[in-house]
């Protein structure tokens, strides 16, 4: 099956996932977690495109962002693997290629589920069980989000400072969130929406993300189109 071409449009949230060619480590050490960070900051802010949370695994990486610029997002992702793979290519003495392909993307609704979404990735460390507390890993940005931590990176969005008047608020009121186990249906719809490149949100969301995009971001139905058999 062909693979839906990939937008995204100026101001709407984005998730991106992208993995280590065949699942190997794009991370060997805490200082290609620090260099990936430096470099998604420098290219964040050269390529206008907000950063709200990541979270950086062995062998992937999720990023929820928006982009203030059309075609912003691409750009950013092209110029920083291309400069991190020159870096652990040559930190590491390898050659060849270090992500599997494209990345994966899907366009988020901001209303209910841009929360949702940052959630499943600041715990994606805790549901690998590395380690089981998200406050306790570094490659994150739930220190940042659920803990007040200081960062030049991360952006906090609008549905975030809704959380509360104050820094405080906001962070318990993440917090809250967090201590929340997302049902198995949410986490199924999240991963189908990125592995698929399909919308995450209502049906309103997605029919007028299709009116704007020109491309399809809901799955298909299942089965055999209505009519397909010829009259005889």
């Amino acid at each position: 099956m062909a693979r839906l071409q990939r937008s995204a449009p100026a101001g709407i949230p984005v998730h991106l996932l992208q993995r280590g060619n065949n699942r190997q480590a794009c991370f060997i050490n805490n200082g290609d977690y620090a260099a990936y960070l430096w470099w998604l900051r420098e290219y964040s802010e050269k390529y206008q495109v907000e950063i709200h949370c990541w979270a950086l695994l062995e062998n992937h990486i999720h990023l929820l962002c928006t982009p203030q610029l059309e075609g912003g997002l691409s750009s950013m992702i092209q110029a920083l693997g291309r400069q991190y793979v020159r870096y652990f290519n040559r930190r590491h003495q390898r050659t060849g290629t270090l992500w599997e392909g494209r990345y994966r993307s899907c366009m988020v609704q901001p209303e209910r589920y841009l929360l949702e979404v940052c959630r499943y990735i600041e715990l994606n460390p805790a549901r690998l069980k590395s380690p089981a507390n998200p406050a306790d890993y570094n490659w994150s940005s739930y220190q940042n989000n659920a803990l007040g931590k200081p960062s030049a990176l991360c952006r906090p969005h609008a549905e975030y400072l809704k959380q509360g008047e104050s820094k405080a608020e906001r962070t318990a009121g993440y917090r809250e969130l967090c201590a929340q186990s997302p049902s198995t249906k949410e986490l199924k719809e999240i991963r189908d929406s990125i592995n698929k490149g399909l919308a995450f949100g209502d049906e309103s969301f997605k029919m007028e993300l299709e009116k704007v995009t020109g491309r399809r971001v809901r799955a298909l139905k299942s089965g055999r189109p209505f009519g397909w058999r010829k009259q005889k």
